[in-house]
């Protein structure tokens, strides 16, 4: 099914126009509805999961997400948001905005959005969202092993370089950090996620579920989000301001969290993220 005949089909409107936006996202004029983004799914579950951490994630307007307009399992349809300049102003409010969402809080680490599947999507890698007792567990059996067994599979890992990701989850109650409850989080916030528009600071294509905010900074900080320091300096200053502090050590923490994202880019693009996986793992264990 084309973007034009999924629209047509799932608003009942008569599409005027259609343009290839990237990847598998388009955007589409229909009629009485202005432009809107059809996005095709990256596999199973995939649209519902969008849809569900969608309307998760912008459940008290903590921070603006797309308007979802309708999905099925192989389409979503979103209102369009028009991209403007990054502006401090808009990033220490998204900062701002975050922490307040992040303390929404989850029902548990690994729980997936309300009415949202378990097997979910990161962008092009399968995702598995089932409640676990503790992050460390979540965190070894959901986000790191899966991903190493992927590239062991692939060639990309022999057996001692797999050893030292199952040392560092044999660790990872003592290399967390203290315990804290389960946030609401984007789960993929990389820069190409934190849309600019409006003069405010937008979360699209989330891969939500129940988890550590720590991982959403660490993915802020992977692939050069502008105005990292404004928003991270906001984000310190309203969590303290909520009576809920990040604790100490979060920047040395910071390679821990970016080891599912960058896993993730191993089993997908290869050879150069499981070199810097492994880097990032060695570091954690110091």
């Amino acid at each position: 099914m084309s973007a034009r005949e999924a629209v047509e089909r799932l608003l009942g409107v008569e599409v005027t126009g259609v343009r290839r936006s990237g990847g598998a996202v388009c955007l589409v004029t229909a009629a009485g509805r202005g432009v809107l983004v059809a996005k095709e799914g990256a596999g199973p579950g995939a649209t519902e999961a969008e849809a569900a951490g969608l309307r998760w994630l912008g459940e008290y307007g903590d921070v603006p997400v797309p308007e979802v307009h309708a999905h099925d399992g192989e389409w979503i349809v979103m209102a369009y948001v028009p991209p403007t300049y990054p502006e401090a102003a808009a990033a220490e409010e998204f900062g701002r905005g975050l922490a307040r969402l992040h303390l929404r809080g989850a029902p548990a680490y690994g729980s997936p959005p309300p009415g949202g599947p378990a097997d979910a999507w990161m962008g092009l890698a399968p995702m598995r969202n089932e409640p676990g007792e503790d992050w460390a567990s979540f965190y070894a059996a959901q986000r790191v092993l899966p991903y190493v067994r992927m590239c062991v599979d692939q060639g990309l890992y022999d057996t001692e370089q797999a050893a030292v990701f199952e040392r560092l989850c044999a660790r990872l109650p003592e290399l967390g950090g203290p315990p804290e409850p389960p946030s609401r989080i984007h789960g993929d916030a990389w820069s190409g996620n934190v849309h600019w528009a409006q003069g405010a600071v937008w979360l699209i294509d989330p891969a939500a579920h129940g988890g550590h905010r720590e991982a959403d900074l660490a993915m802020l900080q992977l692939f050069g989000t502008p105005l990292l320091g404004h928003i991270l300096g906001a984000y310190e200053e309203a969590a303290k301001d909520l009576d809920a502090p990040l604790a100490e050590g979060w920047r040395e923490r910071v390679e821990l969290h970016q080891l599912f994202p960058l896993l993730m880019h191993a089993a997908v693009f290869g050879a150069g993220y499981a070199r810097q996986a492994l880097r990032a793992a060695r570091a954690a264990l110091g």
